[in-house]
């Protein structure tokens, strides 16, 4: 009578099996909500090839100059929208963070298939791990992942959060960011002004402990806007250190060093745009002044309102301060990047450590009405965890069906 391996060992191994090739599932900081409002956000994406920069503005659906000013690189060069920019440059991409299903979402990016595209190489290659193939497989219904017909066109569902756009009670912009094999939360932390502490509880992280490919909200200090509602630009909020377009690109916006003030101006693409002077004043958007008085100084100026019906809406407004204002503090700007520098193995580099050298704003200096100072957060409003883009094991690369079939094959034989 033959030996006869029992069944169970054969069970037991398969199980093991199935749990060794089970993928690994990265972590996702998620924002529940239940209203239809919308915020301003970031993703931090990694440059997997040379890009033009409208090529990279394509691929998230954004407005190239937007995608310039987000990080601080100079508008003012010629042809700068077919700059080409180096592959592994590390950039911050504006986006609209919409309540999709309860959960906060970017879903305004579309990507149109090209041959050899897979679901999985669209997401960990193209988007860097902002998204799973599973998540671009449910946002477009698709059925069959294995087919996919050049030129369709995808949703790419982008995670984001809005969190009242506050960190400590203090204006903020969240950004998506990707973790990368050499980084750690007290490195991310550094690197973004802010502490391990803030990073956890935002994240709901029950330790420092963080893992190649989850993604992280990371709080960015910010100015914001008060404009009305009904201005297409409400929710203006532009972060520390950089710009923001808008108006038809004839309003430039900056949120200089050291300050929370929003700071407002014609841009220097300004061309074909409505009047940017305060009514009853020979003051144009931006400009202010001052008048020494025994009570303090008398502070005039003309700001920024709001963009409605193709119109720009200017504001007058005269207070008195115990000071006058100083010199205004543009955020610095830099060159078209064309190569990147070793900076690139710190935590998300910012632009400026990247092959781009420092340059002055076009722009005239013209003098700020305050400045508040920046403070480091300690503490911010709980998110939650959802999967992302999945780390697969090694031994996941083995087929599961051709094992399973091989494996009763051999059962069967040994039963007989």
């Amino acid at each position: 009578m033959p030996n006869r391996t029992p069944i169970s060992l054969y069970l037991f191994f398969a199980i093991w099996v199935s749990a060794n090739v089970a993928p690994i599932t990265s972590k996702s900081t998620i924002e529940p909500c239940s209203n239809s409002d919308t915020c301003n956000a970031l993703v931090g994406y990694t440059l997997y090839t040379d890009l033009k920069v409208s090529e990279v503005a394509s691929l998230f659906q954004i407005d190239p100059i937007s995608l310039l000013t987000a990080n601080s690189i100079d508008i003012s060069y010629p042809d700068v929208e077919n700059h080409i920019l180096p592959s592994q440059l590390f950039l911050k991409i504006p986006i609209l963070c919409s309540c999709i299903d309860g959960i906060r979402k970017s879903v305004t990016t579309r990507y149109m298939t090209r041959p050899s595209d897979s679901l999985s190489t669209i997401a960990d290659s193209v988007y860097g791990g902002l998204v799973s193939a599973d998540q671009i497989k449910e946002a477009n219904s698709i059925s069959d992942p294995s087919v996919l017909d050049v030129g369709q066109t995808l949703v790419v569902p982008l995670p984001c959060t809005c969190f009242n756009g506050t960190d400590n009670f203090l204006p903020a912009i969240y950004m998506s960011y990707v973790v990368q094999d050499v980084d750690t939360l007290s490195g991310i932390a550094a690197s973004y002004l802010t502490t391990i502490t803030d990073l956890m509880t935002v994240n709901a992280l029950g330790s420092p402990a963080i893992n190649a490919g989850d993604i992280l909200a990371l709080p960015l200090s910010a100015c914001t806007s008060n404009l009305p509602r009904y201005a297409s630009d409400y929710g203006l909020s532009v972060p520390n250190g950089s710009y923001a377009i808008t108006a038809s690109h004839c309003v430039q916006c900056s949120c200089g060093p050291g300050t929370r003030n929003l700071y407002c101006m014609p841009s220097s693409l300004a061309v074909s745009c409505s009047s940017m002077q305060c009514r009853n004043s020979n003051l144009m958007l931006g400009n202010i002044t001052w008048q020494q008085s025994s009570a303090g100084c008398n502070v005039t100026s003309c700001s920024y309102g709001g963009y409605v019906n193709g119109s720009i809406i200017t504001t007058l407004s005269t207070s008195l301060q115990p000071r006058c204002p100083g010199i205004q503090q543009f955020p610095p700007l830099i060159a078209p990047p064309s190569w990147v520098g070793p900076s690139l193995l710190a935590p998300a580099p910012a632009p400026s450590q990247a092959g781009g050298a420092a340059t002055n704003p076009k722009s005239s200096i013209v003098p700020l009405s305050g400045s508040g100072l920046g403070l480091s957060p300690t503490n911010a409003p709980s998110g939650g965890l959802s999967s992302a883009g999945q780390v697969v094991n090694p031994l996941a690369t083995f087929p599961l069906a051709i094992f399973f079939r091989l494996l009763c094959n051999f059962i069967l034989s040994s039963s007989l």
